[in-house]
């Protein structure tokens, strides 16, 4: 009983030991690849949403001019009609 419990106890610190070590440089080397490359996707991510929400300004603006034409317009055929009228 002792000797399997001996080996156990081995062969579990030998398992841990082998995971304890750190990773190898290509490991290392590919993390770091990854990590510039997430820093690249976010930076173009921040571009679009700034330009897009530069669009959506645009579009705000050009719907609220053509909403005050269309009113203008409205105005202009009202006074007409009435010209009309009188």
């Amino acid at each position: 009983m002792n000797k399997i419990l001996i080996a156990a106890a081995a062969s579990s610190a030998i398992f841990l030991a082998g995971c304890a070590a750190g990773p190898d440089e290509a490991t290392t080397a590919k993390m770091d690849e990854l990590s510039n490359q997430v820093s690249q996707l976010s930076q173009e991510v921040s571009s679009l949403k700034s330009e897009l929400s530069s669009q959506v300004q645009k579009a705000g603006n050009a719907a609220m001019s053509a909403q005050e034409e269309a009113a203008r317009a409205n105005d202009r055929i009202d006074n007409i009609a009435q010209s009309y009228t009188k």
